[in-house]
């Protein structure tokens, strides 16, 4: 069995947020890249997704540096990125 130690486990936090899709980046693969671009893991919690815009409510986990790095990115795309409270 693998042991972690607490201070591993205090880095690792969880951001859940809802990123907003109009035009182009419908068809962006954004939360592919999100996983392999940086160090989060995704879960898709819901979404909704129309002919011209959509909606992904989506938690992050990893690093709260290397998850506003991803956020960023999503931003400087034209991405929407609303922070939510954590289900």
């Amino acid at each position: 069995m693998s042991r972690q130690s607490p201070e591993a486990n205090a880095l690792v936090a969880r951001t859940t947020v809802r990123l907003t899709f109009r035009g182009d980046t419908l068809n962006d693969p954004i939360i592919y890249r999100l996983g392999q671009e940086y160090k989060v893991v995704t879960n898709i919690r819901r979404a909704d997704v129309a002919e011209d815009s959509g909606w992904v409510e989506l938690d992050l986990d990893g690093e709260q540096a290397e998850v506003d790095r991803a956020l960023e990115y999503c931003r400087s795309r034209g991405i929407g990125v609303q922070r939510l409270e954590p289900a």
